[in-house]
């Protein structure tokens, strides 16, 4: 009878699942991993991307953490050293395998790992697995196709590249996931070729490469792109070739800087007025957002825009439906939205400076604009593109040795447009001269 009542009662106990977060922009790996964990008894919760993550974890923190060795909009690197430092109870497993070794280990971490390997081993893509997982130090990792421009923007770590091999920057969601390929064999005719340089871009360099690929990739799509890049990298150069490239090419494109234009007048400039709405709207008018009816939207500087603002643009980019200022009437729009910003929009909706919501819905695909500093040997193909424009119609000006070297030695804040203007205020200074020397070469106050 007491053994009977023994089973009975441990037969009530109810024992809280273990709950993990995977993070992949993989949407194929997500699910297949969180089918293999869910027969292993636990409670999965997904996320796209890192900010998406950090904000599930915020919320309710979870057991462990899957992370994919590439994320669509954090640095990996620095996503794990930060999630770490605010989630230290948390078992995080990256699947580049040299961080996933660091840090504390949770006690299920060979379940884990267990579940990696039976997804990677179902994986139509061939990774390259650790050969055991019978000791804790044998992890996982991936191992990238040669493509150094690829990880112009992404972080290479120093024990994988010690073992013969680099980690991803990592593919778009939906691509096949990269197989494993020695280190020394990156060079052989993978990067990018200079004839594949969008017009628009100027510089050879692998990482302006890489951006002309992504370009190339996503144009003839219909998904939003988010270009991050610093001020004055040509972030609108690139919002303009996706244009060029994209189905849409013969219709509107219309672009709006969230930033300059006042708060009180933003939400009736983006979405349009009756007559009436407000003080001064003695006609109706239509927004930016309806004009580009069929084209393509760019709203530069997207991190500007204010946070009530913000919620009306996610009901236009979820419904495609927008409501003029002073009309109860909705109006079906079709546009493709492209938006830029030079501010770190991941970590502002960590902040709640950006809604999280909306982020994920404009950063489908990411696509970073470097500044001029990482591609400073693209420094006189653009000096000598920038010097025939301001020739059209006047002599073409050239460069002597002082001039060139002053330029290269700059560090230039104000990256290439801060060049566009130095040259321009050089060719002013010259006058009828042909030369340009340093003494016209000034890096005083200009307009960034």
């Amino acid at each position: 009878m007491q053994a009977l009542s023994v089973s009975v009662s441990t037969s009530k106990v109810r024992i809280r699942p273990r709950t993990a977060l995977v993070a992949s922009a993989d949407r194929s790996f997500r699910q297949r991993l969180t089918q293999i964990l869910t027969g292993l008894r636990w409670q999965v919760r997904e996320a796209e991307g890192g900010a998406q993550a950090w904000a599930e974890a915020a919320s309710t923190p979870p057991e462990a953490v899957i992370v994919d060795s590439w994320l669509p909009d954090l640095d990996l690197a620095e996503f794990v050293k930060d999630f770490r430092a605010s989630f230290p109870q948390v078992d995080l497993v990256a699947t580049g395998g040299a961080m996933a070794q660091e840090g504390p280990r949770g006690p299920y971490r060979q379940e884990l790992l267990y579940a990696l390997r039976r997804c990677q081993d179902n994986d139509t893509a061939a990774w390259n697995m650790a050969p055991s997982l019978e000791k804790p130090e044998d992890v996982p990792y991936v191992a990238p196709r040669p493509n150094p421009s690829a990880m112009a923007g992404s972080v290479a770590s120093t024990s994988a590249a010690a073992q013969g091999f680099v980690l991803p920057a990592g593919p778009p969601s939906g691509m096949t996931r990269p197989t494993p390929v020695p280190a020394d064999s990156r060079t052989r005719g993978t990067d990018p070729a200079p004839s594949d340089r969008l017009p628009e871009l100027i510089g050879n360099a692998s990482c302006m490469l890489e951006v002309s690929r992504r370009v190339r990739l996503v144009a003839p799509r219909l998904t939003p792109v988010l270009i991050e890049g610093p001020t004055g990298s040509g972030k609108e150069l690139v919002a303009e070739a996706l244009h060029r490239l994209s189905p849409r090419s013969r219709k509107p494109f219309v672009a709006i800087n969230c930033a300059a234009i006042p708060e009180a007048l933003l939400e009736a400039e983006l979405f349009g007025h009756t007559r009436g709405a407000f003080t001064g709207a003695v006609q109706g008018r239509v927004g930016r957002i309806e004009a580009a009816d069929g084209g393509t939207l760019f709203l530069d500087e997207i991190g500007e825009m204010p946070l009530a603002l913000q919620s009306k643009l996610l009901r236009f980019v979820e419904c495609g439906e927008l409501q003029r200022v002073g009309d109860n009437e909705t109006v079906k729009v079709d546009v493709r939205i492209l938006a830029a910003t030079h501010r770190p929009l991941a970590q502002h909706t960590l902040t709640g400076t950006f809604r999280a919501d909306l982020y994920y819905r404009l950063a489908v695909f990411l696509i970073r604009t470097p500044a001029l500093s990482e591609h400073i040997d693209d420094l006189p193909g653009l000096v000598e593109h920038f010097m025939q424009r301001l020739g059209r119609d006047t002599p073409v000006k050239r460069l002597d040795s002082g001039a060139s070297a002053k330029l290269e030695a700059h560090n230039w804040p104000g990256n290439v447009r801060e060049l566009e203007h130095v040259l321009e205020r050089g060719v002013i200074l010259a006058g009828d001269e042909p030369l340009l020397t340093s003494r016209e070469i000034d890096f005083g106050t200009m307009m960034n």
